[in-house]
Protein backbone atom coordinates (compact mmCIF):
# COMPACT_ATOMS: atom_id res chain seq x y z
CA UNK A 1 0.00 0.00 0.00
CA UNK A 2 2.52 2.34 0.98
CA UNK A 3 5.82 2.55 3.36
CA UNK A 4 6.44 4.29 6.59
CA UNK A 5 9.34 6.08 8.03
CA UNK A 6 10.28 5.92 11.14
CA UNK A 7 13.48 7.99 10.72
CA UNK A 8 11.24 10.93 8.41
CA UNK A 9 11.52 13.79 9.95
CA UNK A 10 7.67 13.63 9.18
CA UNK A 11 5.53 11.95 11.77
CA UNK A 12 4.01 8.69 11.62
CA UNK A 13 0.40 10.09 11.90
CA UNK A 14 1.20 12.50 8.97
CA UNK A 15 2.79 10.17 6.42
CA UNK A 16 -0.55 7.65 7.17
CA UNK A 17 -2.91 10.13 6.20
CA UNK A 18 -1.12 11.39 3.64
CA UNK A 19 -0.48 7.90 1.91
CA UNK A 20 -4.13 7.41 2.18
CA UNK A 21 -5.66 10.60 0.99
CA UNK A 22 -2.99 10.15 -1.54
CA UNK A 23 -4.15 6.77 -2.80
CA UNK A 24 -7.67 8.04 -2.68
CA UNK A 25 -6.79 11.49 -5.04
CA UNK A 26 -5.34 8.91 -7.44
CA UNK A 27 -8.29 6.58 -7.46
CA UNK A 28 -6.13 3.69 -6.09
CA UNK A 29 -8.79 3.51 -3.31
CA UNK A 30 -12.45 3.90 -4.97
CA UNK A 31 -15.26 5.21 -2.47
CA UNK A 32 -16.72 2.52 -0.57
CA UNK A 33 -13.77 0.36 -0.32
CA UNK A 34 -13.09 -0.76 3.33
CA UNK A 35 -9.62 -0.11 4.71
CA UNK A 36 -7.86 -2.10 7.06
CA UNK A 37 -8.69 -2.13 10.61
CA UNK A 38 -6.53 -0.15 13.10
CA UNK A 39 -4.96 -3.10 14.62
CA UNK A 40 -4.82 -5.03 11.35
CA UNK A 41 -2.72 -1.62 9.73
CA UNK A 42 -0.78 -1.28 13.34
CA UNK A 43 0.54 -4.79 12.99
CA UNK A 44 1.43 -4.94 9.61
CA UNK A 45 3.26 -1.51 9.54
CA UNK A 46 4.91 -1.96 13.00
CA UNK A 47 3.48 1.18 14.73
CA UNK A 48 1.45 2.16 17.64
CA UNK A 49 -2.60 1.22 17.66
CA UNK A 50 -2.65 5.18 18.79
CA UNK A 51 -0.76 6.50 15.86
CA UNK A 52 -3.51 4.98 13.76
CA UNK A 53 -6.22 6.10 15.79
CA UNK A 54 -5.81 10.04 15.45
CA UNK A 55 -4.46 9.57 11.61
CA UNK A 56 -7.74 7.57 10.84
CA UNK A 57 -9.97 9.74 12.74
CA UNK A 58 -8.06 12.78 10.91
CA UNK A 59 -8.75 11.14 7.75
CA UNK A 60 -12.31 11.17 8.74
CA UNK A 61 -12.01 14.62 9.89
CA UNK A 62 -10.66 14.96 6.70
CA UNK A 63 -13.40 13.89 4.43
CA UNK A 64 -11.52 11.15 2.82
CA UNK A 65 -12.52 8.01 5.46
CA UNK A 66 -15.95 7.52 6.96
CA UNK A 67 -16.64 5.09 10.16
CA UNK A 68 -19.23 2.62 10.31
CA UNK A 69 -20.48 1.06 13.86
CA UNK A 70 -19.15 -2.30 14.10
CA UNK A 71 -17.96 -2.71 10.50
CA UNK A 72 -15.32 -0.33 10.25
CA UNK A 73 -13.57 2.10 8.07
CA UNK A 74 -14.55 3.28 4.39
CA UNK A 75 -13.03 5.35 1.61
CA UNK A 76 -15.40 8.47 1.71
CA UNK A 77 -16.88 9.52 -1.92
CA UNK A 78 -14.47 12.47 -2.29
CA UNK A 79 -15.12 16.00 -1.10
CA UNK A 80 -14.32 17.48 -4.53
CA UNK A 81 -17.49 15.48 -6.09
CA UNK A 82 -19.62 18.06 -4.24
CA UNK A 83 -17.38 21.03 -5.43
CA UNK A 84 -15.75 20.57 -2.13
CA UNK A 85 -12.01 20.98 -1.27
CA UNK A 86 -11.08 18.18 1.37
CA UNK A 87 -9.84 20.32 4.47
CA UNK A 88 -6.10 21.10 4.74
CA UNK A 89 -4.13 19.70 7.63
CA UNK A 90 -4.70 21.48 10.48
CA UNK A 91 -7.87 22.62 10.01
CA UNK A 92 -10.67 23.16 12.99
CA UNK A 93 -12.48 20.04 11.62
CA UNK A 94 -9.84 18.00 12.73
CA UNK A 95 -8.98 20.46 15.70
CA UNK A 96 -12.31 19.52 17.14
CA UNK A 97 -12.42 16.44 16.33
CA UNK A 98 -8.90 15.70 18.10
CA UNK A 99 -10.48 17.75 21.13
CA UNK A 100 -13.79 16.05 21.22
CA UNK A 101 -13.09 12.33 20.88
CA UNK A 102 -9.82 12.37 22.76
CA UNK A 103 -10.59 14.55 25.60
CA UNK A 104 -14.63 13.74 26.37
CA UNK A 105 -14.81 9.99 24.69
CA UNK A 106 -11.88 9.00 26.82
CA UNK A 107 -10.44 6.79 23.97
CA UNK A 108 -7.32 5.03 24.59
CA UNK A 109 -5.02 6.79 26.55
CA UNK A 110 -4.86 6.51 30.36
CA UNK A 111 -3.12 9.58 31.16
CA UNK A 112 -4.68 12.98 30.75
CA UNK A 113 -2.79 15.66 31.92
CA UNK A 114 -4.28 17.79 28.88
CA UNK A 115 -7.60 16.88 30.24
CA UNK A 116 -10.79 19.57 31.67
CA UNK A 117 -11.83 17.44 34.46
CA UNK A 118 -10.67 16.88 37.86
CA UNK A 119 -10.36 13.25 39.13
CA UNK A 120 -12.87 10.68 40.39
CA UNK A 121 -11.61 10.67 43.60
CA UNK A 122 -11.09 15.21 44.03
CA UNK A 123 -14.96 15.08 43.15
CA UNK A 124 -17.79 15.24 45.69
CA UNK A 125 -18.60 11.44 45.33
CA UNK A 126 -20.41 11.02 48.81
CA UNK A 127 -22.85 13.87 48.63
CA UNK A 128 -23.97 12.28 45.41
CA UNK A 129 -24.43 9.33 46.53
CA UNK A 130 -26.37 10.54 50.11
CA UNK A 131 -27.97 13.00 47.30
CA UNK A 132 -28.84 9.61 45.34
CA UNK A 133 -30.13 8.24 48.67
CA UNK A 134 -32.46 10.47 49.75
CA UNK A 135 -34.03 11.04 46.28
CA UNK A 136 -34.43 7.46 46.15
CA UNK A 137 -36.41 7.41 49.49
CA UNK A 138 -39.10 9.90 48.97
CA UNK A 139 -41.48 10.18 46.12
CA UNK A 140 -39.97 10.50 42.96
CA UNK A 141 -41.84 11.95 39.86
CA UNK A 142 -40.65 10.06 36.36
CA UNK A 143 -43.25 11.95 33.89
CA UNK A 144 -43.40 15.41 32.71
CA UNK A 145 -40.32 17.41 31.69
CA UNK A 146 -39.85 19.64 34.84
CA UNK A 147 -39.78 23.43 34.80
CA UNK A 148 -38.44 24.82 31.92
CA UNK A 149 -36.20 27.28 34.04
CA UNK A 150 -35.30 24.28 35.98
CA UNK A 151 -35.66 23.12 39.36
CA UNK A 152 -36.87 25.99 41.65
CA UNK A 153 -34.99 25.35 44.70
CA UNK A 154 -32.38 24.79 43.24
CA UNK A 155 -32.41 28.02 41.38
CA UNK A 156 -33.35 29.31 44.93
CA UNK A 157 -30.13 28.31 46.52
CA UNK A 158 -28.12 29.12 43.44
CA UNK A 159 -29.60 32.65 43.72
CA UNK A 160 -29.02 32.90 47.49
CA UNK A 161 -25.03 32.19 46.32
CA UNK A 162 -24.90 34.94 43.77
CA UNK A 163 -26.72 37.55 46.80
CA UNK A 164 -23.60 36.30 49.15
CA UNK A 165 -21.02 37.26 46.28
CA UNK A 166 -22.80 40.61 45.73
CA UNK A 167 -25.22 40.02 42.86
CA UNK A 168 -28.79 41.18 43.29
CA UNK A 169 -31.16 39.59 41.33
CA UNK A 170 -34.44 37.34 41.76
CA UNK A 171 -34.81 33.98 41.19
CA UNK A 172 -36.77 34.43 37.95
CA UNK A 173 -33.29 35.67 36.62
CA UNK A 174 -32.11 32.42 36.76
CA UNK A 175 -32.11 30.04 34.19
CA UNK A 176 -30.86 26.53 35.12
CA UNK A 177 -29.07 24.49 32.18
CA UNK A 178 -27.58 21.10 31.16
CA UNK A 179 -23.33 22.44 32.27
CA UNK A 180 -21.99 25.73 31.12
CA UNK A 181 -21.35 24.37 27.43
CA UNK A 182 -25.50 24.05 27.05
CA UNK A 183 -25.67 27.71 28.16
CA UNK A 184 -22.89 29.52 25.91
CA UNK A 185 -24.48 27.62 23.28
CA UNK A 186 -27.86 29.02 24.35
CA UNK A 187 -26.57 32.57 24.63
CA UNK A 188 -24.78 32.27 20.74
CA UNK A 189 -27.63 30.83 19.25
CA UNK A 190 -29.39 34.22 20.63
CA UNK A 191 -27.07 36.67 19.97
CA UNK A 192 -24.81 35.64 17.29
CA UNK A 193 -25.57 35.55 13.73
CA UNK A 194 -23.66 34.20 10.96
CA UNK A 195 -20.71 37.07 9.51
CA UNK A 196 -21.13 38.76 12.76
CA UNK A 197 -18.33 39.82 14.54
CA UNK A 198 -17.45 38.41 18.04
CA UNK A 199 -14.74 39.04 20.75
CA UNK A 200 -13.51 36.21 22.86
CA UNK A 201 -10.48 35.76 25.04
CA UNK A 202 -7.50 34.61 23.36
CA UNK A 203 -6.76 32.05 23.86
CA UNK A 204 -9.89 30.54 24.58
CA UNK A 205 -12.46 27.62 25.38
CA UNK A 206 -12.09 24.94 22.87
CA UNK A 207 -16.15 24.23 22.86
CA UNK A 208 -16.72 28.04 22.73
CA UNK A 209 -14.65 28.27 19.64
CA UNK A 210 -15.83 25.55 17.54
CA UNK A 211 -19.80 26.56 18.46
CA UNK A 212 -19.04 30.69 17.29
CA UNK A 213 -17.39 28.96 14.27
CA UNK A 214 -20.56 26.72 13.62
CA UNK A 215 -22.47 29.67 13.61
CA UNK A 216 -20.68 31.44 11.19
CA UNK A 217 -19.81 33.93 13.76
CA UNK A 218 -15.94 35.67 13.25
CA UNK A 219 -13.86 35.23 16.34
CA UNK A 220 -12.10 38.16 17.12
CA UNK A 221 -9.33 37.12 19.45
CA UNK A 222 -8.50 39.91 22.56
CA UNK A 223 -5.15 38.55 23.93
CA UNK A 224 -5.51 38.07 27.49
CA UNK A 225 -2.19 38.85 29.58
CA UNK A 226 -0.94 37.69 33.25
CA UNK A 227 -3.69 40.95 34.43
CA UNK A 228 -6.23 40.59 32.04
CA UNK A 229 -6.59 41.94 28.99
CA UNK A 230 -4.52 43.58 25.90
CA UNK A 231 -7.19 46.65 26.87
CA UNK A 232 -5.69 48.69 23.65
CA UNK A 233 -6.61 45.77 21.47
CA UNK A 234 -9.90 45.34 23.04
CA UNK A 235 -10.93 49.29 21.74
CA UNK A 236 -9.42 49.14 18.82
CA UNK A 237 -11.74 45.74 17.67
CA UNK A 238 -14.80 47.66 19.41
CA UNK A 239 -13.94 50.56 17.52
CA UNK A 240 -13.54 49.18 14.31
CA UNK A 241 -15.47 46.10 14.01
CA UNK A 242 -18.22 47.23 16.28
CA UNK A 243 -18.71 43.88 17.72
CA UNK A 244 -22.06 43.35 20.07
CA UNK A 245 -21.15 40.88 22.07
CA UNK A 246 -17.98 39.70 24.18
CA UNK A 247 -17.00 36.33 25.36
CA UNK A 248 -14.55 36.14 28.22
CA UNK A 249 -13.68 34.30 31.67
CA UNK A 250 -11.61 37.09 33.87
CA UNK A 251 -11.21 34.54 37.13
CA UNK A 252 -9.26 30.94 36.56
CA UNK A 253 -9.04 31.54 32.88
CA UNK A 254 -9.34 28.25 30.66
CA UNK A 255 -6.14 27.74 29.48
CA UNK A 256 -4.24 30.32 30.86
CA UNK A 257 -4.94 29.90 34.78
CA UNK A 258 -4.80 34.05 35.10
CA UNK A 259 -7.92 36.49 37.03
CA UNK A 260 -8.09 39.68 35.60
CA UNK A 261 -7.33 42.35 37.94
CA UNK A 262 -10.06 44.94 39.35
CA UNK A 263 -8.80 47.63 37.19
CA UNK A 264 -8.96 45.44 34.07
CA UNK A 265 -12.56 44.23 35.11
CA UNK A 266 -13.84 48.32 35.51
CA UNK A 267 -12.41 49.28 32.22
CA UNK A 268 -13.79 46.18 30.15
CA UNK A 269 -17.06 47.44 31.78
CA UNK A 270 -16.61 50.93 30.76
CA UNK A 271 -16.40 50.16 26.70
CA UNK A 272 -18.28 47.35 27.15
CA UNK A 273 -20.81 50.43 28.06
CA UNK A 274 -19.55 52.81 25.58
CA UNK A 275 -20.09 50.06 22.64
CA UNK A 276 -22.90 48.92 23.58
CA UNK A 277 -21.53 45.26 23.93
CA UNK A 278 -22.98 42.41 25.93
CA UNK A 279 -20.43 40.60 28.31
CA UNK A 280 -21.17 36.67 28.70
CA UNK A 281 -18.97 35.96 32.00
CA UNK A 282 -17.71 32.34 31.78
CA UNK A 283 -17.31 31.64 35.74
CA UNK A 284 -17.26 28.64 36.16
CA UNK A 285 -14.10 27.91 38.23
CA UNK A 286 -15.67 29.80 41.19
CA UNK A 287 -15.55 27.59 43.58
CA UNK A 288 -12.04 26.63 43.03
CA UNK A 289 -10.83 30.43 43.64
CA UNK A 290 -9.81 30.22 47.33
CA UNK A 291 -9.55 34.44 47.06
CA UNK A 292 -12.36 37.10 47.20
CA UNK A 293 -12.46 37.98 43.75
CA UNK A 294 -14.98 40.33 42.06
CA UNK A 295 -17.23 39.07 38.77
CA UNK A 296 -18.33 41.10 35.90
CA UNK A 297 -21.92 40.06 37.22
CA UNK A 298 -21.25 42.23 40.71
CA UNK A 299 -20.05 44.95 39.00
CA UNK A 300 -22.46 45.74 36.67
CA UNK A 301 -25.63 44.00 38.45
CA UNK A 302 -26.58 41.81 35.38
CA UNK A 303 -27.00 44.98 33.76
CA UNK A 304 -24.87 44.26 30.17
CA UNK A 305 -23.64 41.02 31.83
CA UNK A 306 -25.03 37.61 31.24
CA UNK A 307 -23.46 35.18 34.00
CA UNK A 308 -22.44 31.75 33.79
CA UNK A 309 -21.42 29.14 35.73
CA UNK A 310 -21.75 25.34 36.57
CA UNK A 311 -21.53 22.60 39.63
CA UNK A 312 -19.70 20.07 36.88
CA UNK A 313 -16.33 20.80 38.20
CA UNK A 314 -16.68 20.51 41.66
CA UNK A 315 -19.55 17.87 42.35
CA UNK A 316 -19.00 15.66 39.09
CA UNK A 317 -18.43 15.98 35.20
CA UNK A 318 -21.21 14.02 35.00
CA UNK A 319 -24.58 15.26 36.39
CA UNK A 320 -24.34 18.05 33.99
CA UNK A 321 -25.88 20.79 35.77
CA UNK A 322 -25.38 24.55 34.85
CA UNK A 323 -26.96 28.05 35.13
CA UNK A 324 -27.37 31.43 33.75
CA UNK A 325 -28.30 34.65 34.55
CA UNK A 326 -28.92 38.26 33.16
CA UNK A 327 -31.51 40.63 33.04
CA UNK A 328 -35.23 39.46 32.88
CA UNK A 329 -36.01 39.76 29.15
CA UNK A 330 -33.16 38.05 28.04
CA UNK A 331 -33.12 34.93 30.24
CA UNK A 332 -37.12 34.33 29.28
CA UNK A 333 -35.95 34.56 25.48
CA UNK A 334 -33.20 32.11 26.19
CA UNK A 335 -35.93 29.91 28.31
CA UNK A 336 -37.92 29.66 24.97
CA UNK A 337 -34.24 28.73 23.13
CA UNK A 338 -34.36 25.80 25.97
CA UNK A 339 -37.57 24.65 25.41
CA UNK A 340 -37.01 24.15 21.76
CA UNK A 341 -33.80 22.59 21.71
CA UNK A 342 -34.16 20.54 24.90
CA UNK A 343 -37.90 20.61 26.00
CA UNK A 344 -36.79 22.04 29.48
CA UNK A 345 -34.67 20.56 32.20
CA UNK A 346 -33.54 17.29 33.76
CA UNK A 347 -34.92 17.87 37.01
CA UNK A 348 -33.47 14.47 37.98
CA UNK A 349 -29.95 15.57 37.57
CA UNK A 350 -30.85 19.10 39.07
CA UNK A 351 -32.16 17.35 42.66
CA UNK A 352 -29.35 15.19 43.03
CA UNK A 353 -26.93 18.85 42.34
CA UNK A 354 -29.36 20.10 44.96
CA UNK A 355 -28.96 17.32 47.48
CA UNK A 356 -25.56 17.69 46.97
CA UNK A 357 -25.62 20.97 47.69
CA UNK A 358 -27.35 21.24 50.80
CA UNK A 359 -25.29 18.28 52.19
CA UNK A 360 -23.55 19.79 55.58
CA UNK A 361 -19.98 18.56 54.22
CA UNK A 362 -20.66 20.55 50.82
CA UNK A 363 -18.44 23.76 52.08
CA UNK A 364 -15.61 21.41 53.96
CA UNK A 365 -15.41 19.53 50.76
CA UNK A 366 -14.90 22.71 48.34
CA UNK A 367 -11.97 24.10 50.53
CA UNK A 368 -10.42 20.71 50.82
CA UNK A 369 -10.49 20.67 46.83
CA UNK A 370 -9.14 24.48 47.04
CA UNK A 371 -6.03 23.40 48.96
CA UNK A 372 -5.73 20.22 46.94
CA UNK A 373 -5.47 22.30 44.06
CA UNK A 374 -3.26 24.76 45.56
CA UNK A 375 -0.46 21.88 46.36
CA UNK A 376 -0.92 20.87 43.19
CA UNK A 377 -0.11 24.02 42.04
CA UNK A 378 2.94 24.51 44.15
CA UNK A 379 4.32 21.10 43.36
CA UNK A 380 3.52 20.74 38.97
CA UNK A 381 4.99 24.42 38.78
CA UNK A 382 8.42 23.92 40.04
CA UNK A 383 8.55 20.54 37.97
CA UNK A 384 8.35 22.48 34.70
CA UNK A 385 10.42 25.20 35.73
CA UNK A 386 12.89 22.14 36.50
CA UNK A 387 12.18 21.17 32.94
CA UNK A 388 13.38 24.44 31.44
CA UNK A 389 9.43 25.40 30.86
CA UNK A 390 8.11 29.06 30.79
CA UNK A 391 4.66 29.83 33.26
CA UNK A 392 2.37 32.02 31.72
CA UNK A 393 1.53 33.00 35.24
CA UNK A 394 2.00 30.63 38.44
CA UNK A 395 -1.91 31.20 39.32
CA UNK A 396 -1.77 28.68 42.54
CA UNK A 397 -5.49 28.13 42.15
CA UNK A 398 -8.04 26.12 39.82
CA UNK A 399 -6.68 23.41 37.71
CA UNK A 400 -4.54 24.87 34.84
CA UNK A 401 -0.90 25.66 33.81
CA UNK A 402 -0.24 27.35 30.41
CA UNK A 403 3.79 26.88 29.79
CA UNK A 404 5.88 26.23 26.90
CA UNK A 405 9.65 25.43 26.12
CA UNK A 406 11.87 27.57 24.05
CA UNK A 407 12.87 24.03 22.69
CA UNK A 408 9.31 23.60 21.48
CA UNK A 409 7.72 25.49 18.82
CA UNK A 410 5.19 23.81 17.73
CA UNK A 411 2.83 21.52 20.69
CA UNK A 412 0.86 20.01 18.37
CA UNK A 413 3.61 18.02 17.19
CA UNK A 414 4.66 16.86 20.68
CA UNK A 415 0.88 16.41 21.61
CA UNK A 416 0.35 13.61 18.79
CA UNK A 417 3.89 11.92 19.85
CA UNK A 418 2.73 11.77 23.38
CA UNK A 419 -0.55 9.78 21.97
CA UNK A 420 2.04 6.90 21.67
CA UNK A 421 3.26 7.34 25.01
CA UNK A 422 -0.88 6.49 26.39
CA UNK A 423 -0.29 10.44 27.04
CA UNK A 424 -3.27 13.26 26.43
CA UNK A 425 -1.78 16.58 26.51
CA UNK A 426 -3.88 19.89 25.56
CA UNK A 427 -1.54 21.57 22.99
CA UNK A 428 -2.02 25.63 22.04
CA UNK A 429 -4.04 25.58 18.94
CA UNK A 430 -6.98 23.37 20.33
CA UNK A 431 -7.81 27.33 22.35
CA UNK A 432 -6.29 29.42 19.53
CA UNK A 433 -9.43 31.27 17.73
CA UNK A 434 -7.42 31.68 14.40
CA UNK A 435 -6.25 28.05 15.16
CA UNK A 436 -2.45 28.80 14.45
CA UNK A 437 0.19 26.78 15.31
CA UNK A 438 1.24 27.05 19.07
CA UNK A 439 4.08 26.49 21.46
CA UNK A 440 2.11 26.79 24.38
CA UNK A 441 0.38 23.58 26.23
CA UNK A 442 -2.44 23.53 28.95
CA UNK A 443 -1.71 20.95 32.04
CA UNK A 444 -4.37 20.21 34.65
CA UNK A 445 -2.29 20.10 37.51
CA UNK A 446 -4.72 17.40 39.06
CA UNK A 447 -3.73 14.59 36.46
CA UNK A 448 0.49 15.37 36.58
CA UNK A 449 1.41 13.16 39.69
CA UNK A 450 1.86 10.38 36.98
CA UNK A 451 5.54 10.37 37.14
CA UNK A 452 5.45 8.79 33.34
CA UNK A 453 4.10 12.69 32.51
CA UNK A 454 7.26 14.19 33.04
CA UNK A 455 9.40 11.46 32.29
CA UNK A 456 8.15 11.51 28.83
CA UNK A 457 8.73 15.54 28.69
CA UNK A 458 12.08 14.92 29.99
CA UNK A 459 12.86 12.79 26.75
CA UNK A 460 11.38 15.10 24.35
CA UNK A 461 13.51 17.32 25.25
CA UNK A 462 16.59 15.64 25.18
CA UNK A 463 15.70 14.31 21.67
CA UNK A 464 15.29 18.13 20.19
CA UNK A 465 18.50 19.22 22.59
CA UNK A 466 19.88 16.17 20.70
CA UNK A 467 18.98 17.29 16.98
CA UNK A 468 20.25 20.74 17.69
CA UNK A 469 17.26 22.75 17.11
CA UNK A 470 13.74 23.66 17.88
CA UNK A 471 10.54 21.32 17.44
Amino acid sequence: MFVLDSSSSVSLVQQIVDGFSRLVEEGALRPGSKLPSIRQFAHAHGVSVYTVVDAYDRLVAQGYFVSRPHLGFFVRRRRQDDGQVPAAGGSYDFDSMYYMRRIFEHRGLSRKPGCGWLPEDWLFGDGVRRALRTLASGEISISGYGEPKGFAPLRQLVRDLLVEHEVALTTEQILLTQGSSHALDLIARRLVHAGDPVLIDDPSYANLCFGLRLLGGELLGVTRTEEGYDLALLERLLEERRPKVFFTQPRLHCPTGASATLAHMYRVLQLAEKYDVTLVENDIYSDLDPRPHPSFASLDQLNRVVYISSFSKTISPNLRVGYMAGNPELIEDLAQLKMISGLTSAELSERIVYGALIDGRWRKHAKTLRDRLTAAHEKVAARFLELGFELFTEPKAGMFLWVRHPLIADANVLALRATEHDILLGPGHLFSPGLEPSPWLRFNVAFCEDEAVFDFLRQEIARVQEQGGAA
